[in-house]
């Protein structure tokens, strides 16, 4: 003898309703804080896309539970077009449940700027298999497409929303002979104006919309970069640098200009975003430098920057860097600053004259620096300043500097020692 079939929904089903529904409210309130170019508009960004991600695998748990478990039977009460409309609802529900997260996955997946997705700045989750290694015009359209599709079924889901909350209600206070509520609000007393499970909901839904509204996303702090190359005893060329010569150590020899840079050599740049200040390096860089004080004629410095390699302790931010929006790494991998005119400023104090190279863009760059020179080796300590949008850093949205300064500082600490 077959079981009678439940009056309500199992608590299974409930809680992944009710979670659900939550989840979804949220959403909503989160995409209204994300047009922004803040740090704090970032950080809701990951939020959001860490909730869309568990909407998505509760909704599939949720359509499995309900594919092997019979719902309880619609009420008596219901007439037969509300029979198929609560089953077109009730299907569209599933339909946008899935559809909405997956769009915006690929989103993420193909677009231009690869920054990893951490759900709750934790758990890495993959972007779409081929999407990423798709060619940028060919991504551009899926990321489009997949734009278009979030926000129309965004707005589906408005309406979706509208009728099921519209038809619960109905059915509640107006045709109390086929009650809906209490099959997903188990107790709830079909006509009730003050029952307590509805206005159970109501509070939910407003304190989901007042948490949204007000949580400031952990934004990840700025991760301390891992130390330079240590110093060895017979370095590599990391990079070649050119310092002061050496106190004369024969009357007939004179020493070499040329110059390599030692391990714990750093190549820095720092910024701000929102007030927010940035620090980083260049993991990669050469140096051909030629550099004696006296004979500053002849000095010669080339230093050349695997624009690649920029690191700033944030890998979600780091990623972004190469992109055309920034460095454009893939048309421009390498910058160049080449100096060929010196000046002693004080003791111990000069500055190079040069030329930077950065994003196809070519500008004059002076780089004052403090030189000190011990027998055969040397340091090297240099600040500058640039102006990134001069350079084309920064394109679109980012070529405003109300978060991003235009100015950028960049500073050079070198250790070298006398090459042969």
């Amino acid at each position: 003898m077959s079981q009678p079939s439940p009056a309500r929904y199992s608590g299974v089903a409930i809680a992944l309703h009710w979670t659900i529904a939550a989840l979804i409210a949220l959403q909503v309130v989160l995409a209204g804080r994300m047009e922004d170019r803040t740090p704090e508009a970032f950080a809701v960004t990951q939020f959001h896309k860490s909730i869309g991600i568990t909407i998505l695998l509760l909704s599939l748990a949720r359509l499995a539970w309900r594919l092997m478990h019979r719902p309880p039977p619609e009420p008596a009460g219901l007439a037969r077009w509300e029979r198929t409309a609560s089953h077109v609802v009730h299907w569209a529900f599933y339909a946008v449940m899935i559809l909405m997260p997956v769009t915006g996955w690929i989103m993420v997946s193909a677009s231009r700027i690869e920054v990893p997705t951490l759900l709750f700045g934790a758990i890495p989750w993959p972007h779409l298999p081929g999407l990423s290694d798709l060619a940028p015009a060919a991504k551009e359209t899926w990321r489009e497409g997949a734009e278009v599709a979030h926000e129309a079924i965004m707005k589906g889901a408005y309406g979706l929303a509208a009728l099921h909350v519209a038809g619960a209600l109905k059915h509640h206070f107006v045709d109390r002979d086929a009650p809906v509520l209490p099959r997903m609000a188990p107790g709830a007393v079909t006509g009730r104006w003050w029952e307590p499970r509805l206005l159970a909901v109501v509070l939910g839904l407003v304190a989901v919309f007042a948490f949204g509204r007000l949580y400031d996303p952990p934004r990840r702090a700025q991760a301390p970069l891992p130390p330079p190359v240590a110093a060895i005893e017979t370095p590599e060329p990391v990079a070649q640098v050119a310092s002061s010569p050496p106190v004369a150590a024969a009357a007939t020899v004179k020493p070499s200009p040329r110059w390599a840079v030692r391990g714990g050599s750093t190549l820095g740049f720092a910024t701000a975003w929102g007030g927010e200040p940035i620090q980083g390096r260049f993991e990669r860089w050469t140096a051909d430098i030629v550099f004696d004080p006296d004979d500053l004629a002849a000095a010669k410095v080339t230093v050349g920057i695997d624009m690649a390699s920029a690191r700033t302790g944030d890998d979600q931010r780091d990623a972004s860097l190469p992109s055309s929006d920034w460095f454009d790494t893939a048309s421009h991998p390498k910058a160049t600053f080449t100096a060929t005119r010196f000046e002693k400023t004080g003791e111990g104090r000069y500055l190079a004259r040069g030329k930077l190279s950065l994003r196809g863009v070519s500008k004059p760059l002076s780089l004052p620096f403090r030189l000190t020179i011990d027998g055969d080796r040397a340091t090297v300590a240099g600040v500058t300043s640039l102006d990134r949008t001069a350079f084309g850093v920064g394109q679109g949205e980012w070529t405003s500097s109300d978060q991003i300064p235009a100015k950028v500082s960049v500073r050079i600490d070198l250790k070298a020692a006398r090459a042969p």
